[in-house]
């Protein structure tokens, strides 16, 4: 059985999570505390030097770290990453999007405000993070305007990479009523049979 060791709190973690639920992929949960400072131990830096979470453990002992590169891998020949060269260049355009330009914004406001208690001490950059948020939000919204998924016509692990900070993005301070387009792809989204909730 594979292992996966993360936070289900955590968006990268949670967006793995998903993924395995929708495939039915049994695997063993190993929570790492973060604020405890777990991924530092030399136990889990021998698998992830780079002390994140989440980090996924193959029968063989292989490891692989990066959440978008594990949806990847997860959702290969899967109806998840489509076999069309321009789509599955249009699911990793948007998960370069998430790491880059949504991520950033969003889950360290969430990070700052639900992980840490929102400290004095961080506040103008929580603060500082909301221009950024929504300006991702935005451009999410545009294309969910026009079409019901981010890549081609059916849920991809573009969707989940997205949807998983997305869906909780309140928590850091962005509130998605205007975003009406959001809103409704999230439901989509949440309809699906195996669909878990982050607190699940």
């Amino acid at each position: 059985m594979v292992k996966v060791y993360g936070d289900i709190q955590s968006g990268n973690c949670y967006k793995i999570k998903l993924l395995m639920s929708y495939l039915n992929i049994e695997h063993e949960w190993l929570h790492v505390d973060i604020l405890k400072g777990e991924t530092h131990s030399d136990e889990f830096k021998k698998m992830n030097p780079n002390t994140r979470i989440p980090v996924l453990v193959l029968r063989d002992g292989r490891t692989l770290t990066e959440s978008n590169a594990i949806l990847n891998f997860l959702a290969d020949g899967s109806e998840f990453l489509p076999p069309d060269r321009f789509l599955r260049a249009e699911v990793l355009q948007w998960q370069f999007f998430e790491q880059y330009s949504h991520e950033p914004y969003i889950a360290t406001a969430r990070y700052i405000n639900k992980y840490l208690g929102l400290p004095d001490e961080r506040r103008a950059e929580y603060e500082g993070k909301q221009t950024g948020g929504h300006k991702a939000l935005s451009v999410m919204e545009q294309r969910l305007e026009k079409a019901d998924f981010l890549a081609g016509n059916s849920l991809t692990i573009a969707d989940i990479s997205l949807y998983a900070y997305t869906h909780v993005a309140h928590e850091g301070g962005f509130d998605l009523d205007g975003y009406r387009a959001i809103g409704k792809w999230m439901e989509r989204i949440e309809q699906h049979s195996n669909h878990i909730a982050m607190n699940d």
